[in-house]
């Protein structure tokens, strides 16, 4: 069954992704920032939806919810006081089974056992941070290769 959704719990794989904004704190909102764009190319390249959820919502979320705006098709949700993104995703899971497989990207193994039980999959944060890489190093080598045919073919005009 093809994959859905991928359901990313941000802090999660921020945490483990020390070199998605060098020099700066891995929860800061610059570290958002290159999370939500990276994932936006990895769903380009993927062609599969991607929601990120991240804990709590107030000052911090309105400068990474402007950075996904609807048009990029990335999710970007802020769980609400009392609520947590654990939660979200779960619901999440729950309300995406009918439609197929969901995947959730957590490192928090209650977490995983939990979507599992709901039908869905996971990943651990490395293993899909190997994942996001691989495929956007490969969409590079794609797109040089391109262009390389296309300037050969430029030249060969003249």
């Amino acid at each position: 069954m093809a994959l859905v959704r991928i359901l990313v719990d941000g802090f999660s794989l921020l945490h483990n992704w020390p070199k998605l904004a060098p020099g700066r704190a891995r929860h800061s909102a610059a570290a958002r920032d290159e999370l939500i764009r990276r994932l936006t190319l990895y769903q380009d390249a993927s062609g599969t939806p991607v929601s990120v959820f991240f804990d709590g919502a107030g000052q911090t979320a309105s400068r990474s919810r402007a950075a996904a705006s609807p048009t990029l098709g990335i999710e970007v949700l802020y769980s609400r006081r009392g609520q947590t993104a654990d939660q979200m995703i779960e619901r999440a899971v729950h309300r995406f089974e009918p439609y197929g497989e969901v995947l959730a990207v957590t490192d928090d193994h209650a977490e995983r056992d939990t979507v599992i039980s709901l039908g869905g999959s996971t990943a651990t944060c490395c293993n899909f941070i190997q994942t996001v890489e691989n495929t956007l190093a490969e969409l590079g080598e794609d797109i040089q290769h391109l262009n390389r045919q296309e300037r050969h073919k430029f030249q060969r005009r003249k």
